[in-house]
């Protein structure tokens, strides 16, 4: 089950990718070290929401898919996203819907427990 869960999340992880790139929101030079390693929550006093799904989320996610460890118990980019994106309109709802099924695929291990 958790093999499953794993390869849905990476499936994901590109869907994300590819959503990023359709908006024109994916970055080919990363942000300084420093902007990455920002203390707030979603480096919002450093990156803009889409640079911290790029460079920090994603990365972390296909890590955390592609190895030994346990993804979180709990996850909520959806709520952020959407806050951070409610004037956006209709632009985003792909990637919304995304982030979404994030949540929902990381937490499917726990529901079952």
């Amino acid at each position: 089950m958790v093999i499953q869960v794993k390869q849905r999340l990476l499936m994901l992880l590109a869907e994300l990718e590819q959503q990023l790139q359709e908006l024109g929101w994916w970055e080919q030079q990363p942000p300084s070290a420093q902007a990455l390693q920002s203390q707030q929550p979603f480096c919002v006093d450093t990156l803009e929401f889409s640079q911290w799904l790029q460079w920090v989320f994603i990365p972390r996610m296909r890590s955390l898919a592609s190895s030994e460890h346990n993804l979180p118990q709990q996850c909520a980019i959806y709520e952020m996203a959407e806050v951070v994106y409610r004037e956006k309109g209709i632009t985003v709802n792909n990637v919304l819907s995304c982030l979404k099924n994030i949540d929902a695929a990381i937490m499917t291990p726990h529901r079952l427990h």
